[in-house]
């Protein structure tokens, strides 16, 4: 993606769905409009997708939906070229397009869509990559529809004659860091790699990753991309998605006005499937710089998206590994204590399909033992295979998760265009529906015999240094290509060189940007409000978009309630509430969430623990009354304790080398200090974790536990009278108590001005973390703060920091900075990873940055800020988590639930002369503490030029 690379489509994300008979779809004829619903029946509720097809002349596929309930379009382009479409020896280009489109066309100049998206206030231009398409979307205030659709046909159209030898140079860095980032310097990075290349053959199309490889990007040619581009962006292999608010009439002239003209292409015939082929099993082990734990994947090939099989084979992961009642849980976990967890899923894309099963052992076991465990969990499948409950209970969870990703139009435009390039068909979802419902016992069994038992497969082991004693018995070395760390080894790119070109013409006037359509006013939902006679609040907000209910119960406390040296208390608790209650086992409570078709999590923060929930509404009353006996009735248990302490041990083992977890870990204890419970690990240390014992739990939970300490949160389809009435329960059974918390603490004194260096060694990335304790949330500066902050590192492609260190130096991936804070106040904090070897050129870049904000704000930034921030709120309430976020900040601070119109008032207020105080109250380098996770042999040296002395080595012991 332009933020993540995204590598497989899983269909179950988007196109599984549950329900009765459904209606076959309405045909659509190209270049005539056509009314068009998928309908989603359930036992109690039916939602419809309606959506209006056409085509152009010129091959471009549009699709309209219409959905009311915000005053936003989600705008989606789909482009069905992905890394398949590539060649080998040619790799990543698809990718390297996904980043390209985003940063000039012809008539809206250098910073293309990410500069408008700033001023009209939408998510952010983002895109992705898979094996099969490529998309561009975003979703904005309704009123800025037209200038969408103007600026994503300039992509199309008016956009390659823009891309220059300096802009390709310095774009391949920013792919190349993003490779790093995500493969190179993180653990079990290389799995895929190493997988795709045993798995297919060197002239499959899935033989290389949607990344591509750094030498193939860095031999890629000005005209080798040009022609690329092409090939395949052209409007016949192209779907533009419209969904939201919106004139459907007016939307298609200002499709055909601004799309039309764009030339057709060459045709783009379908790809032929091609499944893997494997006559052998092919075991592979590579030593992993940043593994703590040995990992075992194994990839047997299955079938293409679509194809009749994938829904069972679905299921059939989904049942072996999700799970107490799964057989890989019941033999790895409990029985052989050989993991915390095993991971399954069948990914499916256009051509090929490959179902994986993946396990991260505990560091003192081997391969050989969790292979033999796997074996014994099929051997209990065959013997027992799947029942109907076991079937339905799934379905349920597939049917809830359905509806999420209906809860926004940025998904719902997803939808309709991965369908479409699919086959066609908008509204194949009522297919996708149809197979998955018919699904049995049989067929799962039958695919488990058809593509697992006894198939080929291909086996890697990813162990730690130095450990190949955990290796499967008869793996080979895996050949993996990893980069050296080598001083001024990338030449320095300038890509503010203008491009000079000839102009496409066009019928029309395209260097005048459209004007705003009609306002999109932000609309504020109508908020509840209640109190329990037990003391716990509850706020809420009816929806009725989607048949789910979302909610969330919030328990003060969390770490601040611990023991400085016994720190993991509250992380263990919320763990063993959901493992079990004083009437269920944790394998009888798993089965009744799952039945709801529910999803219950309990998560221990800083402040707080929380209780989520999302379930269908229909089963809300049910979902509520298992919530009820989780707060109140623990279970206990001693055994389900002991795997709960060595999953979080191996969750502990895992973080250590892991550079973003160090780096976190690391900024807390230097900016709090090591006495502060707030610099604190969550889960907390080995040692720590070894030393709790159950009864810590249950003091902890006897002492802080209290309905006046807690508050709810509910977003959905019932009413404020439906919600009461569902507590009443738990209003009488939960009782008030006296908790002791602690009072908001001011930010503590640090020595800023000062380098911290933390040795990773051969680290491919630095990453860097520069910050101090700031502000409180409830502080008055803190929103003023926030706004000065936009263009600074808080504005995604609209800040310096990003315009600085990724668009203009190819330094990093991605790099933002921002305010933190609650009651007690937070840190200032700007992160990063960079290229290993310009960590220093990195630092001064954003140390020059810092020095320079408060002179160089401009009224032009100003404006670009206020047009963000106050156009935003269009969308700002638009998903069930936004919503339950906006009634957090009014129950935990006592806003009014107008405070987003109120904030509006502080943006239009701002000055520049304003902004500058903040800035130089607030961004004095020589205050922070810098902070560095990387090579020390390359990088440490060099950290004295920075200026402010030599570096402290947090972990001499590395040397």
């Amino acid at each position: 993606m332009k933020l993540k690379t995204s590598t497989l489509l899983i269909t179950a994300a988007l196109g599984a769905a549950f329900g009765t008979s459904l209606p076959a779809m309405a045909a659509h004829a190209d270049h005539m409009a056509s009314a068009n619903k998928a309908t989603v029946n359930t036992k109690k509720a039916e939602l419809k997708i309606e959506y209006q097809k056409f085509s152009l002349p010129n091959g471009l596929e549009v699709i309209f939906h219409i959905d009311r309930s915000d005053p936003v379009v989600a705008v989606n382009l789909t482009a069905h070229v992905g890394s398949t479409r590539e060649k080998a020896g040619r790799t990543g280009f698809a990718h390297l397009f996904e980043h390209l489109l985003f940063l000039e066309s012809e008539n809206l100049g250098k910073g293309g869509l990410d500069k408008l998206s700033a001023r009209i206030g939408g998510s952010g231009a983002n895109g992705s990559t898979s094996q099969d398409r490529t998309n561009y979307l975003q979703t904005v205030p309704k009123d800025a529809l037209e200038k969408m659709i103007w600026a994503e046909a300039d992509k199309l159209g008016w956009f390659i004659n823009t891309v220059t030898d300096p802009v390709l140079a310095k774009e391949k860095q920013v792919v190349k860091n993003e490779k790093r980032q995500s493969v190179d310097n993180a653990p079990y990075g290389h799995t895929s790699y190493v997988i795709d290349k045993a798995l297919y053959p060197v002239d499959h199309p899935h033989n290389w990753q949607v990344i591509g490889s750094l030498d193939d990007l860095q031999n890629a040619t000005l005209d080798d991309v040009k022609e690329f581009f092409r090939r395949w962006y052209v409007p016949n292999n192209v779907t533009l998605v419209l969904a939201g608010d919106f004139d459907p009439v007016q939307a298609r002239k200002w499709v055909e006005k601004y799309f039309g003209e764009i030339p057709r292409g060459q045709d783009v015939q379908p790809q032929a499937k091609r499944p893997a082929v494997l006559k052998d099993s092919i075991k592979l082990y590579h030593e992993d710089n940043f593994a703590r734990l040995p990992a075992l994947t194994l990839t047997w090939p299955t079938v293409e998206q679509l194809h009749p099989d994938s829904y069972p084979l679905q299921i059939l992961a989904a049942y072996l590994a999700q799970g107490k009642k799964a057989p890989l849980n019941q033999v790895l976990v409990d029985n052989l204590k050989l993991t915390a967890n095993a991971n399954m899923g069948n990914n499916t894309a256009e051509l090929v399909g490959q179902m994986m099963l993946s396990v991260r052992a505990f560091d003192d076991k081997n391969l050989d033992q969790v292979m033999a465990g796997v074996q014994q969990a099929f051997d209990k499948f065959e013997k027992e295979g799947i029942s109907d409950s076991d079937l339905a209970r799934i379905k349920a969870g597939e049917e809830t998760q359905f509806y999420q990703s209906l809860s926004s139009v940025l998904g719902k435009s997803s939808l309709l265009a991965e369908y479409n390039y699919l086959n066609g068909n908008p509204g194949y979802i009522s297919i996708d529906i149809q197979k998955t419902q018919a699904v049995t016992a049989a067929d799962v069994m039958r695919v488990y015999q058809q593509y697992i038992k006894g198939k080929p497969f291909v086996a890697t082991s990813f162990v730690p240094k130095g450990k190949l004693s955990q290796v499967l018995t008869g793996s080979t070395k895996a050949e993996v290509v990893e980069e050296k760390i080598v001083q001024g080894a990338e030449d320095a790119v300038d890509p503010s060189i203008k491009a000079t070109y000839t102009k496409t013409p066009s019928k029309i006037d395209r260097s005048k940007e459209p004007p705003y359509g009609k306002g999109a006013d932000s609309k504020v939902p109508a908020v509840w409000d209640a109190k329990l006679s037990n003391g716990m609040r509850v706020s809420g907000i009816q929806n009725t978009e989607v048949p789910l209910m979302q909610f969330e119960i919030v328990i003060k406390g969390g770490l601040l309630l611990e023991e400085v040296n016994k720190v993991g208390v509250s992380n263990l608790l919320s763990r063993m509430l959901m493992r079990g209650t004083a009437h269920k086992t944790t394998q009888e409570l798993e089965e009744a969430i799952q039945q709801l078709g529910a999803n219950i999590r309990v998560n221990a923060r800083t402040e707080d623990i929380r209780l989520n929930v999302t379930t269908l509404s229909r089963n809300y009353a049910q979902t509520m009354a298992l919530v009820q006996e989780i707060l109140l009735q623990p279970r206990w248990d001693e055994q389900e304790f002991a795997l709960a302490k060595q999953s979080v041990l191996s969750q502990i083992r895992q973080q250590e080398a892991n550079p973003n977890a160090v780096a976190s870990a690391q900024f807390a204890k230097l900016t709090y200090g090591q006495n502060n419970i707030r610099s604190r690990n969550i889960l907390g240390s080995a040692e720590s974790v070894n030393a709790i014992s159950i009864d810590d739990l249950k003091s902890y939970y006897s002492k802080n536990f209290a309905a006046s300490v807690a508050r709810m949160n509910v977003v959905g389809s019932l009413s404020k009278a439906e919600v009461q009435a569902s507590l009443s329960s738990l209003n009488e059974a939960w009782k008030a108590g006296k908790v002791n918390l602690p009072a908001p603490s001011s930010a503590p004194s640090i020595a800023g001005g000062k380098v911290y260096f933390y040795d990773i060694p051969n680290a491919k990335q630095s990453v860097i973390q520069v910050g101090y304790p700031a502000l409180a949330a409830t502080d008055a500066d803190y929103y003023p703060a926030t706004v000065m902050n936009y263009i600074l590192g808080g504005g995604g492609f609209a800040s310096r920091l990003t315009q600085e260190l990724r668009e203009g130096k190819g330094y990093t991936y991605g790099i933002n900075s921002g305010f933190s804070g609650t009651r007690s106040a937070g840190s200032f904090l700007i992160a990063s990873g960079v290229r290993s070897n310009v960590t220093l050129e990195s630092l001064q870049l954003v140390k020059k940055i810092l020095g320079d904000f408060a002179t160089t704000y401009s009224e032009d930034d100003l404006a670009t800020t206020k047009s963000f921030l106050i156009k935003s709120n269009a969308r700002a309430f638009e998903t069930a988590s936004a919503k339950l976020g906006m009634l957090d900040n009014i129950a935990e601070y006592g806003w009014k639930a107008s405070y987003v119109k109120d904030r509006e008032q502080i943006v239009k207020n701002m000055t520049v002369n304003k902004i500058k105080g903040l800035a130089n109250q607030y961004l004095d380098p020589n205050k922070m503490v810098w902070l560095v996770v990387g090579d020390a042999k390359t990088q440490l040296p060099r950290m004295k030029d920075l200026g402010f002395g030599e570096a402290v080595l947090l972990n001499p012991e590395t040397k």
